[in-house]
């Protein structure tokens, strides 16, 4: 079966699923002396709820689902999705409460009905698990703290939305709808469970340790890791993977990364890490035997997904470990196909495998175009961001190209608006995933966003 086929039954599928509760709603006998509103409210709540509970499908690491979608576009639709379903779960109380003022009745969470405060409860968990997701670097939590509260936040959600759509007993009188909740929570507990039991559990059996710790420009280190009594890691150039090191597969303390090493070398493995949080800071101390564990490869942002004859790769910063995965790869296979890469960072000294780079130009026909935001003097490449001005003076006649873009979110998105500009197709822009890569800094993201 073709992709777009795969991902148009996926879609179909995933709408059925989330619209059932409210077409069983408007087919089935409805309770008598019931109000427009009240049942609009209800189909409002069924809907928000039922977004949310699927939001367990992209999250999970389904490794069938990342052969089908891009990381970048699943995390992207998750994020979008978990917004929708926020603010139709909360128009559900505030629809009641507009139609039949009584109804703030039970908003009493000291003597009110218990099913109706537990929907209650869970919209304040709802805000405060929206909250703490939108506005955690505000906030100041560390990233462990913020998954942990988001995986409590999100079950007991689940949990109390369900114990109160059951309870209040009025659509899910019908035993089909019952039905219908009843398998959409055991669907859920079981890819809950598949993602913080069965995925450890494997992981354990395939461990891996540090082998090397390489020092990179641009305040980079590069981990590379062994297997530990198995064959390795078989990955396609560009995929991502999340890394668990120092610490068990069944703790919070997974790493997206993109794999930075050739896909020749299952048995030898890195990660190309910069230094720009509390955890980054530290990987260069990490010592050689250290345990580790890789949950992956994932995602179709590689080159088997997207053949050409000519690929345009762009990068910002430690974007630029995936691309280094492709042109570490195609070199050891001997590739001959024609290569531009635009990579872009602050200055000369922080460009990241800049020596390597230039050996990769013998080995490969690849044009590398540097873009430095803070040039030094005598300076003579390009300045400034990687725009369409800039593009446009090296590719010529590229009708076919692929592009691969990857960095801080910024200046994925910016340089996505300058390849429109040069009317370069959609469907030939591939975009790593963005979760994978840190800004490198607040000031470069800003100017970017402002760009």
């Amino acid at each position: 079966m073709k992709d777009y086929v795969k991902k148009l039954v996926c879609v179909l599928l995933f709408l059925l699923v989330t619209v059932a509760p409210v077409l069983i709603m408007l087919l089935a006998p409805r309770p008598a002396g019931r109000q427009l509103w009240r049942d609009t409210a209800v189909a409002l709540g069924f809907l928000g709820f039922g977004l949310m509970g699927w939001q367990f499908v992209p999250t999970v690491r389904l490794g069938w689902l990342t052969e089908i979608f891009n990381l970048d576009t699943l995390y992207n639709v998750h994020h979008r999705l978990s917004r929708i379903s926020f603010y139709l779960v909360l128009a559900h109380p505030i629809m009641l409460v507009v139609g039949n003022p009584y109804n703030f009745v039970a908003f009493n969470l000291v003597s009110g009905v218990w099913r109706l405060q537990a929907g209650v409860l869970a919209s304040i968990l709802m805000v405060l698990l929206v909250g703490t997701s939108v506005w955690r670097k505000w906030l100041r939590l560390e990233y462990e703290v913020w998954h942990a509260l988001h995986d409590i936040f999100a079950v007991a959600i689940v949990v109390l939305v369900l114990f109160h759509i059951l309870n209040v007993n009025y659509f899910t009188s019908l035993p089909i709808q019952r039905i219908l909740w009843w398998v959409y929570a055991a669907i859920w507990v079981a890819m809950l469970l598949f993602f913080r039991v069965v995925t450890p559990l494997r992981l354990l059996q395939r461990p891996f340790e540090l082998v090397e710790v390489i020092e990179e420009r641009g305040n980079t280190w590069s981990l590379v890791f062994a297997p530990v009594g198995h064959e390795g890691m078989a990955f396609r150039a560009g995929q991502a993977a999340w890394l668990t090191i120092d610490d068990s597969p069944f703790g919070l303390n997974s790493h997206p990364l993109s794999f930075s090493s050739s896909a020749e070398h299952p048995d030898r493995v890195a990660f190309s890490i910069r230094e720009l949080g509390d955890w980054s800071s530290q990987v260069g101390d990490y010592p050689i035997g250290t345990r580790a564990y890789i949950d992956g490869p994932y995602g179709t942002f590689d080159l088997t997904h997207h053949p050409s004859s000519r690929y345009v790769f762009i990068a910002g910063g430690i974007g630029s470990a995936p691309i280094m995965s492709m042109l570490r790869t195609m070199a050891e296979r001997g590739d001959d196909r024609q290569l531009q890469f635009f990579y872009g960072n602050r200055d000369w000294k922080s460009v990241t495998y800049r020596e390597e780079l230039e050996e990769l130009k013998r080995q490969l026909d690849l044009e590398i175009i540097h873009v430095l935001e803070n040039p030094h003097e005598g300076w003579e490449g390009e300045t400034g961001y990687i725009s369409a001005d800039v593009m446009g003076r090296h590719i010529t006649d590229c009708r076919e190209c692929i592009y691969f873009i990857c960095g801080p979110i910024p200046m994925i998105n910016f340089v996505t608006r300058e390849l429109k500009k040069l009317e370069v197709p959609s469907e030939q822009i591939f975009r790593g995933l963005r979760e994978l890569v840190i800004p490198q800094s607040r000031v470069y993201a800003e100017q970017f966003e402002m760009a």
